[in-house]
């Protein structure tokens, strides 16, 4: 298909698009044919580009992925629009587009609570995302026929640590297996058998308002033993866990 033609059918798919980082990427790809990773961080900001990658695809239109020089000379990676035929035109805000209803069930279903942090919060404080990252389940799982299995609420600070780990998984970038996502504990935080491929575990522990005041003391004390707090929450569950029965 013609460049012009293509073009053409981007820039009418983009007025539809009111992601703010996958407008610009794709006007800037209009422009100058291919955007950089450097370009992203440097001259717009973005200081996670894979991110901005994503929402472009998210929002219908494929983007390929290849190499090129930044101003120092290092291989960085660098984004342009791929086959304009596999444009998906019925998905011009992505996959942040739920129906309410279905929004409203899965708070119900999740108690109002992250399911990662199991922190609770407020129903507009939680993002819907899919428990298998959309860049590897794709358009499989029938948009009309949404089941809630499939998804979870998380908080915007897991969903961001989740779109970072999966982004570095080599599943994510290569063999995009969905069983092996469905593994994961970014998936099933309670009952997984790795994180992006490595073999380790993860407590993500939110004290809220009356906790709080648990929390200082644990703090105070980790910081009295010259311990971060991570590492003095492993010990007291190991001592715990050591004291005899009955102690």
């Amino acid at each position: 298909m013609p460049k012009s033609t293509s073009h053409k059918e981007i820039k009418r798919i983009l007025e539809g698009i009111s992601n703010k980082r996958a407008r610009i990427v794709i006007e800037h790809i209009l422009e100058h044919g291919f955007i950089t990773t450097e370009q992203l961080e440097k001259q717009y900001g973005y200081n996670h580009p894979p991110r901005a990658a994503r929402d472009v695809r998210e929002a219908g239109i494929p983007l390929e992925t290849f190499r090129v020089k930044d101003s120092e000379g290092r291989s960085i990676a660098a984004y342009r629009f791929g086959d304009v035929n596999n444009i998906q035109k019925g998905r011009l805000e992505g996959r942040q587009t739920f129906p309410k209803q279905f929004r409203n069930k899965l708070y119900v279903q999740s108690g109002g609570k992250c399911s990662i942090c199991n922190g609770s919060f407020e129903q507009r404080y939680l993002q819907v995302d899919h428990r298998v990252p959309y860049e590897v389940i794709g358009d499989s799982q029938d948009k009309l026929n949404l089941q809630l299995q499939d998804f979870m609420l998380v908080c915007g600070s897991c969903n961001r640590a989740k779109s970072w780990s999966c982004e570095h998984c080599a599943n994510w970038q290569e063999k995009k297996s969905p069983q092996v996502c469905l593994k994961c504990y970014w998936a099933n935080p309670g009952n997984y058998v790795h994180i992006a491929l490595r073999e380790v575990r993860r407590t993500d522990i939110l004290w809220d308002e009356d906790e709080v005041e648990l929390y200082e003391k644990l703090k105070a004390s980790a910081v009295q033993d010259q311990f971060p707090i991570p590492e003095y929450v492993k010990k007291v569950v190991e001592k715990h866990f050591k004291k005899p029965k009955g102690g």
